[in-house]
């Protein structure tokens, strides 16, 4: 079995909702939540928080948590990945992000296990899930995917691509043409420590997505469509509909 290892970046500082990876849910912290699916993996033979923040860090290892403080100069959750990563011995490197407590161990095996099948090193991974409704694709916090007939990222974009000429109220089922992005990385170490090395992108930095500077340096990403799971909790709003998601569930 090759050595894989889950890096769960996490920061205090949110703009939109500070503070995030602290806040309780269910009784737990989010970042909690994050930890325990991760460790879940049937594949994993660590899990490890990167944080700059010292209550961050403590929350961890009071849960027993596996965490590393890094340096507060960092500026991305792929560069915590890297530094948390860069003296481990690994084959595999997963990027889950602290705001997915409701993406399973199961959903990201499967990008997990792609990896490991498949031969061409340089290969990024990541998750998708389809768009069934207008408010789900129209909503700028979830991130759209557009790929090839082989399942490589073309684009992703926070606009709705691909864009709706005509008759958008049947749109989304109909076609099943749409698909959320899932916010997971799964790369070679190779590759992630030359990621970082790269220059911030010009449409990186237009639609704030850290995953077009891997595209327009040629990189490929490889989306494996998996079956949804709530958005991820980017404002206080996600955290209601997160909440209310749990009680429907009857886990509160």
């Amino acid at each position: 079995m090759k050595n894989v290892v889950i890096v769960i970046p996490a920061r205090f500082g949110s703009k939109r909702l500070p503070g995030k990876p602290l806040l309780k849910l269910a009784g737990k912290t989010i970042i909690q939540h994050v930890y325990e699916n991760a460790s879940l993996s049937k594949f994993a033979k660590r899990v490890i928080v990167a944080t700059d923040d010292q209550r961050i860090f403590d929350a961890v290892r009071k849960f027993n948590g596996e965490c590393v403080l890094t340096p507060g100069s960092i500026n991305s959750g792929t560069d915590r990945v890297a530094y948390a990563v860069k003296n481990i011995d690994c084959s595999i490197v997963m990027n889950l992000q602290g705001d997915e407590p409701f993406l399973t161990s199961g959903m990201f095996d499967r990008g997990i296990e792609s990896a490991l099948k498949t031969n061409n090193k340089t290969d990024t991974f990541t998750l998708a899930a389809g768009i069934e409704t207008i408010d789900e694709l129209n909503d700028v916090n979830n991130v759209k995917v557009v790929m090839d007939k082989d399942g490589y990222a073309l684009y992703f974009s926070r606009f709705p691509i691909p864009y709706i000429r005509d008759d958008k109220g049947k749109l989304v089922k109909k076609t099943k043409s749409h698909y959320r992005h899932i916010g997971i990385y799964i790369y070679r170490p190779a590759v992630l420590f030359e990621f970082v090395k790269l220059r911030q992108s010009n449409l990186e930095r237009m639609e704030r997505l850290e995953q077009l500077r891997l595209i327009e340096n040629g990189y490929r990403i490889k989306v494996v469509v998996t079956k949804g799971a709530p958005s991820g909790i980017d404002t206080l709003q996600d955290l209601k509909r997160a909440e209310r998601y749990l009680k429907e569930k009857g886990k509160i």
